[in-house]
């Protein structure tokens, strides 16, 4: 056979082609692990400095300019030399069952690490109720499976609301403020021990906020005004977190899912900084979710 000229640059170019893919697939396999977030206003950082935090370091599933958590989550992956793809997929005041419903087709990938965080009561119309959370939490988990049999999923168990706390008609009404957490943390572990191995834990965020209430480092109640160098956790609205209380949840989530001591990062820390919170403030969140971590939530209790 007689190959011409164009034909012979047709067949390197080809060549060519092929090679650079195989560099590519060689170097996606090398590279950043995949993370998504799925979750609502308690993952991006509603009300606070959070929410729009470095919004270009992530990808913004539903194009809405979010940063949140999983942004602050990446900046410390940054600084620790960590190469982590961030996504986010959130809808405020949402259920997994929503995302579920509303927004499979934009999260039915495959991805190394998924973090799961649910309505803040788990069920909005039966507050308390885990049923629908187990079930949707099982449901996400064999879909992940089915992309990336090796997927590891991380629940989120979030934090005590101190207005339902003070409000009627709910099941933490006038209970102590660590109640909620702990409830929550039991329903986290229940959706955790029926979906392993996928599920890998339960990232105890909220039980976190109660060690540093006990640490002294954040005030317990803010519907009394806040003592003097102690910090507020919690929003305006006493029910979303403060700038704080997100840079302590996205600690939880760096220091769990990577096995690197938040205190590590140190007190310059670099989103500290930026979300205005102090050396002295960081360093001492950094310790908290340090004791969270190495207690499994329980603080020494």
């Amino acid at each position: 056979m007689v190959w011409n000229i164009g034909d012979m640059i047709r067949r390197r170019f080809v060549r060519s082609l092929a090679a650079a893919a195989i560099v590519l697939l060689a170097g996606a396999t090398a590279g950043a692990e995949t993370i998504l977030f799925v979750g609502n206003s308690f993952t991006f950082g509603a009300g606070s400095a959070a929410m729009r935090y470095r919004p270009d370091s992530v990808t913004d599933l539903n194009g809405e300019g979010i940063g949140g958590v999983p942004a602050i989550f990446r900046r410390f992956a940054e600084q620790a030399g960590l190469d982590y793809d961030v996504a986010v997929e959130t809808g405020g005041g949402r259920s997994l069952g929503w995302h579920l419903a509303e927004r499979r087709a934009r999260i039915d990938r495959a991805w190394d690490h998924v973090v799961l965080q649910e309505y803040s009561t788990l069920d909005a119309a039966r507050p308390g109720d885990p049923t629908r959370f187990i079930a949707d939490t099982q449901t996400l988990a064999r879909l992940f499976a089915v992309r990336n049999p090796g997927v590891r999923l991380h629940l989120t168990a979030t934090w005590s609301r101190p207005d339902l706390v003070r409000a009627g008609g709910n099941p933490w009404t006038g209970r102590p403020i660590a109640t909620m957490a702990n409830d929550l943390r039991r329903a986290y572990d229940r959706a955790a021990a029926q979906t392993r191995p996928v599920v890998r834990g339960v990232v105890p965020v909220g039980q976190t906020f109660t060690c540093a209430i006990r640490a002294g480092v954040a005030d317990a109640d803010p519907y009394d005004g806040i003592a003097p160098g102690k910090l507020n956790l919690w929003g305006d609205d006493h029910y979303h977190a403060s700038t704080a209380g997100y840079y302590l949840e996205a600690l939880m989530l760096f220091g769990s899912i990577t096995g690197r001591d938040p205190r590590s990062l140190g007190v310059r820390e670099a989103a500290a900084a930026d979300l205005g919170l102090s050396p002295r403030q960081a360093g001492d969140l950094q310790r908290v979710a340090h004791r969270a971590i190495a207690t499994d939530g329980a603080c020494g209790r």
